[in-house]
């Protein structure tokens, strides 16, 4: 039977000079690999004596040992019949290395040849296959009965015929042709084939040797072109090639679009001449259009059978809801069966969530990386996050109280949780809502701890009610294309945070009044700003000890006199991109060639502590003349006071109801999507989800948090696919030229994100110092590092990068073989509408838009299944937002 298709690549590549390995007396011809042939001398002969009628196999030529009655005899003649043969062998080396020195060395080459298997075209996934065949049945290049037998002269006939068309000889001649098809003018070797293999119990493995598929690139074509011939008798064209019968000569230009490649339009051929039976058909054929009708019909036949699903080499893996509805009949009282079965589920796996933390191959120098990476991950979006929520809320949140509400969150659900993967945070939507409820207060003069208390309170109500009713199930709508949406929103969110402080800080420091007047006033007005910017600092040091608290000091004649910093605004930027290159640098360290394997990998795994730490001994230490803005801090007499709810009116409470509903749909997208990512079967986890679970311990975290006026948290994108990652064996794979990377295997392990928020919780008596030390540009730099790294293996951001990269350059992704170009941009289009829609929302100024930010993010399923698929076929849809290729 027909096993596969091997592609065969050959090449002439230099000689090597043995000459400086070989002494006189020496005779390279002697030696076989690491043996060596020694003579034997006619003294070391022994005789043995044979039977009449018995003989060996083989004797020395030229002796008739019939003749012979003597031993001595016998060895005298054996004596002089080796001296002779030493002469002639010694004749015959001398006369070799004199033909070896005096020729040129275009006598002399080394053919490398590879054979490499390769998938045969699934007709009815690729588009791209029905395709190469029509446009072969219209470009009308078949030769039928071709009365040649040798290589040359097939090859030669059918790029003549080739060259017949006016589009190809101007752009190309038949030598340059044969230099691209042979390995060498005057050796006739092709240089790349594809030959099919037939596997059998009676002769094993075995060449197909009844056709060939010859390729080859040629620089100056603009245009693909194939041609089939037929010869009128079988031919021998090479060892693997010994009754061709069919020839396929594939002709393609060296810069095209990666499915139209020679290989790929070779493969479609090649797998069309693979079965034997449409072979015989077509040896049956009396005419080129009978011919291509075969070719045609043989097509259609593949597409409908590689389309049956008992002949499909992969399936859509089941989601967690799916499996659970495989797993057993429908429950008589549904309420909380999906707790009830995550909690089962992951039960018998929870001591192995310690254990793989330490047993196995790497795990404990994956697990210290994967700790401090999740260390700084969380805890300087903290101290960001907590500044931000101390302006929002004068003071009543601030770092300390973030670091805290990270502390007992992230360890909480580390211990408790379904998934300890996922990684809780506060984020910046939720320091948004904290703003909008602190607005709401001041107009209405409520108080507001007991204000942000009740409207948690109604969120882990509502997340209680999801729950319960296994709402969680409505995550099986949700598709890639949706996920990955809302991921690139997130990345975005995290850009122009970053953004956003640099172009504040330039406003401030750099774009300022005094900083124009130096530059466009006369001398004596330039010394007098300079002299009171020196005044200015030196009164700042004396009050403060920090020369650049305030951009701005208030002289005692009255009136602000404002600073010119542009120094800080520059090493804000410095620090910033510092912290972002040097981040991506080392995690991307495993792609170079420098060091070895495992410190390459080292390094990647420790880029982001080790970005961070860099950048702030640069920025506190280096440039400490240089004195920046650390965060505002102010010691807490208690952490821990009660919210006042008694003091809320009806009428507020009910209006807490509303903010907890909306509030409730963002959490209840953030975490799941957040857990769709991380329980992706790209990931290979191999525990199973706890969809239900997660967010049941979610809403009891945030019900506790509340009622001490603590900021929420929930999953985090892209921290919890990032500690996937970070916990993941990956293995490069390139296909034709492009690498990237898959998961082998990850550690499913608790550890991480318990020892980190240990860490946190340590990490509050390091406040004020030496936290403070890590200056605020290192931390958008951060944001940006994240926002990048989350891009590496987003399909949204690699087909919109397509815009924008040559067809030659496209990568042979599964969803560029099986849907045609015009269909993947429009795809991308449509997620480009609904990212900026979510956008338009999300970063509006009007504070009160962004309360309907979580209702967009649940109409993104509804606009999935009802309105994306009036514009594509179920096919390209199953290919381009599915999780298996």
């Amino acid at each position: 039977m027909v096993d596969s298709i091997l592609v065969n690549k050959s090449r002439v590549t230099p000689s090597c000079d043995m000459s400086d390995n070989e002494t006189p007396g020496d005779d390279p011809t002697r030696r076989r690999g690491d043996h060596e042939v020694v003579p034997v001398s006619p003294e070391e002969v022994q005789f043995l004596e044979v039977p009449n009628g018995s003989h060996g196999g083989s004797g020395v030529s030229g002796i008739n040992t019939s003749l012979i009655n003597k031993e001595g005899q016998l060895k005298s003649i054996l004596k002089n019949r080796l001296e002779t043969v030493e002469h002639v062998d010694n004749l015959s080396v001398k006369e070799r290395r004199r033909r070896h020195s005096s020729a040129d060395e275009d006598d002399f080459a080394l053919l490398h040849g590879r054979f490499e298997k390769i998938p045969l075209k699934d007709f009815h996934a690729e588009i791209r296959a029905f395709k190469d065949v029509e446009d072969f049945l219209s470009g009308t290049q078949l030769m039928l009965d071709l009365q040649k037998t040798g290589l040359p002269q097939i090859i030669d006939a059918m790029a003549t015929r080739l060259l017949e068309k006016k589009e190809v000889s101007s752009q190309t001649s038949l030598e340059e042709a044969r230099h691209a098809i042979f390995t060498q003018d005057s050796v006739h070797t092709l240089s790349k084939t594809i030959q099919g293999t037939m596997t059998s119990d009676e002769s094993g493995f075995d060449f197909d040797q009844n056709w060939i598929c010859v390729m080859c690139d040629i620089p100056t074509l603009t245009k693909r072109h194939v041609v089939i011939s037929r010869l009128n008798s079988p031919a021998n064209l090479g060892s693997t090639s010994q009754e061709v019968q069919f020839v396929i000569l594939v002709m393609a230009p060296v810069r095209e679009k990666s499915t139209k490649s020679s290989l790929e339009t070779a493969r479609t051929f090649a797998t069309l001449f693979l079965d034997m039976d449409f072979r015989h058909q077509l040896l049956l054929a009396e005419s080129e259009f009978e011919f291509k009708q075969l070719l045609h019909s043989r097509t259609k036949l593949l597409i409908e059978e590689q389309g049956l699903p008992e002949n499909r080499k992969s399936h859509l893996l089941l989601s967690a809801f799916e499996q659970e509805e495989q797993e057993g009949e429908a429950a008589r009282y549904p309420i909380g069966q999906g707790l009830i079965r995550d909690f089962k589920r992951r039960l018998p796996h929870y001591l192995s969530d310690y254990k793989d933390g330490i047993i196995g191959n790497k795990t404990i120098h994956k697990v210290t990386s994967t700790t401090f990476f999740l260390y700084f991950a969380c805890v300087l979006p903290n101290i960001a996050f907590g500044m931000l929520n101390d302006n929002n809320t004068e003071g009543i949140i601030d770092v300390q109280k973030v670091l805290f509400s990270q502390c007992v969150g992230g360890l909480l659900f580390a211990i408790f949780g379904g998934q300890p993967l996922i990684v809780l945070l506060t984020t910046a939507p939720l320091a948004l809502y904290t703003k909008i409820i602190f607005s709401i207060c001041e107009d209405f003069d409520l108080n507001f701890p007991a204000m942000f208390a009740c409207t948690g309170l109604w969120n882990a109500f509502f997340l209680f009610i999801y729950v319960f009713f296994n709402t969680s199930k409505l995550m099986k709508y949700s598709s890639r294309s949706t996920e990955e949406v809302f991921s690139l929103f997130i990345t975005f969110a995290f850009s122009a945070d970053a953004i956003k402080d640099t172009i504040k800080d330039f406003n401030k420091n750099y774009h300022t009044d005094a900083c124009h007047h130096v530059n466009h006033s006369n001398p004596a007005n330039q010394s007098a700003s300079l002299l009171n910017n020196i005044l200015t600092t030196t009164v700042s040091t004396m009050t403060t000890g920090n020369s650049s608290s305030n951009s701005s000091v208030a002289p005692p004649g009255g009136g602000i006199i404002e600073e010119c910093l542009r120094e800080n605004s520059i090493l804000f930027l410095l620090l910033m991109l510092g912290t972002v290159w040097l981040g991506i640098t080392l995690f991307n360290f495993t792609k170079t060639p420098f060091l070895n394997a495992g410190k390459r990998e080292m390094l990647a795994d420790y880029a982001l502590p080790v970005a961070v730490l860099v950048m702030s001994f640069f920025g506190s230490y280096i440039f400490r003349e240089v004195k920046m803005k650390p965060f505002k801090y102010k010691e807490r007499d208690q952490m821990f006071e009660l919210a006042p709810l008694h003091l809320l009116p009806v009428g507020a409470v009910f209006a807490a109801a509303g903010l907890g509903f909306s509030l409730s749909l963002l959490f209840f997208m953030d975490q799941n999507i957040s857990s769709a990512l991380v329980n992706a079967p790209s990931n290979k986890l191999k525990k199973g989800a706890a969809y239900h679970w997660d967010l049941f311990v979610v809403a009891v975290i945030n019900a506790f948090l509340s009622i001490f006026t603590m900021p929420w948290v929930h999953a985090a994108l892209p921290h919890s696919p990032l500690h996937v990652r970070a916990l993941a064996d990956l293995e490069d794979r390139v296909d034709q030229g492009h690498v990237h990377q898959i998961v082998v295997h990850v550690r499913e392990t608790r550890l991480t994100g318990i020892i980190s928020h240990v860490m946190i919780g340590l990490s509050m008596l390091m406040l004020p110092y030496p936290l403070a030390y890590i200056p605020r540009p290192v931390l958008d730099g951060l944001f940006i590092y994240v926002a990048i790294t989350a891009l590496y293996g987003n399909q949204l951001f690699d087909r919109i990068l397509l815009f924008f990269t040559e067809q030659s350059a496209y990568p042979p992704n599964h969803y560029i073989r099986r849907v045609p170009q015009r269909k993947v941009h429009l795809f991308t289009v449509l997620q480009l509408i609904q990212l900026l829609v979510l956008c338009v929302f999300g970063f509006s100024p009007i504070p009160y838009m962004k309360m309907v930010f979580p209702v967009l993010i649940m109409l993104l399923m509804p606009i999935r299944h009802k309105i994306t698929p009036k514009f594509f076929e179920p096919k390209f849809l199953k290919a381009l937002d599915g999780h298996t290729h």
